[in-house]
């Protein structure tokens, strides 16, 4: 049994880069050098928790501890737990029978819980619990028989499971541009729901269309984009207006960190781009800028921004002046299976999250 089933990249193989003085010579910056730091970024009390819940569990199990899908969507992280022992599958047929099995802070749908309890599967439950009330919701709705109109991406694991909970009232809209397809039983009895990571501007502006279309359309009983999302776009529409480039830490994969860099152009930065490692920045990216704006998705370690901000200093950006626009506190205790093991153990350590700055290298 291998990891193989995931496709992970690897950092960029370290290039030969132009100096300082060669950048400068090729588009000279007039106005003085600086980073705008966006806080909140990276890790969100969720993802705390979920990579928590895997180190954990390769300590008091020890490996290997199997995961369905990658526990977060980071490269980094993946890679890191995978050199403790983890082993990173797609389904629970990967899994001997009788393994210990993580799911993902993205959560499953019922039908991947009832698989696990097939193969005799130990598990425990990383959803992160703000996805956890959408499942919820999606329940109630559907026990209410309405028809739901959950705004996501098709595909996304989180999706995937939320759709999973009531698949015949659950239709799924990608946005805007699908919202004329929609069709529904009763125009009365229908709610809208969403993924957690989405653009907040994009996700109202579907549900704006939604609404022309639907007009009692229902509402969720609180807002289903996490506070993390939301907070981290806040602050990179503040910088971005400042930024001659802005630079987004975070994975391919990330739909929020992918949302950062769409939301950094939309809010006017010159150019915006999303990297995994410090050595995958392109030094002509800093032809002619004077401002550079840095934030990292809600699934990236600190580390990793630490490390962009190194490299900025070695070219002249070593000004950096903290942009926050909100304070995160927010914990999460760990999975209920874990914690009723690691009590018993005589270990009850809390998952600490919310404010992004623990490193796991």
């Amino acid at each position: 049994m291998t990891s193989a089933a995931i496709s992970v990249p690897m950092p960029s193989i370290p290039r030969k880069r132009r100096t300082r003085e060669e950048v400068e010579a090729a588009a000279p910056v007039t106005a003085p050098k600086k980073v705008l730091l966006a806080a909140p970024r990276g890790y969100c009390a969720g993802v705390d928790r979920a990579v928590i819940a895997v180190e954990k569990a390769l300590e008091h199990y020890g490996p290997p501890v199997y995961v369905r899908k990658q526990i977060v969507h980071n490269v980094h992280v993946v890679t890191s737990l995978e050199e403790k022992g983890a082993i990173f599958v797609e389904e629970n047929d990967e899994v001997p029978e009788g393994a210990l099995v993580i799911f993902s802070a993205h959560g499953v749908s019922p039908a991947v819980v009832q698989s696990a309890e097939d193969r005799g599967l130990r598990t425990i439950d990383a959803t992160c619990p703000l996805v956890t009330k959408v499942h919820r919701e999606a329940v109630r709705f559907a026990k209410d028989d309405y028809d739901i109109l959950l705004i996501g991406h098709d595909g996304h694991e989180e999706v995937e499971g939320t759709a999973g909970e009531a698949p015949e009232h659950i239709q799924i809209v990608n946005g805007p541009h699908e919202v004329d397809q929609v069709t529904v039983r009763d125009p009365d009895k229908v709610i809208w729901l969403s993924q957690t990571t989405l653009s907040v501007d994009e996700t109202m502006e579907t549900v704006r269309l939604l609404r022309q279309k639907f007009p009692t359309l229902q509402d969720p009983p609180s807002d289903d984009i996490c506070y993390a999302t939301t907070n981290r776009q806040v602050a990179i529409k503040k910088v971005a207006p400042q930024a001659d480039l802005v630079i987004v830490v975070g994975s391919a994969n990330s739909s929020n960190s992918v949302r950062l860099v769409e939301v950094a152009l939309e809010y006017g930065a010159k150019r915006s781009e999303r990297v995994d490692y410090a050595n995958q920045v392109d030094e002509a990216w800093f032809e002619g800028v004077a401002t550079v704006g840095v934030t990292s998705g809600a699934s990236v370690p600190e580390v990793l921004v630490q490390d962009v901000l190194r490299l900025l200093a070695d070219y002249g950006y070593g000004d950096v002046q903290e942009v926050v626009t909100a304070e995160e506190d927010l914990l999460f205790s760990l999975p209920k299976e874990l914690r009723a093991t690691l009590k018993a153990a005589g270990d009850s350590s809390r998952a600490l999250g919310g404010r992004g700055n623990r490193p796991l290298s």
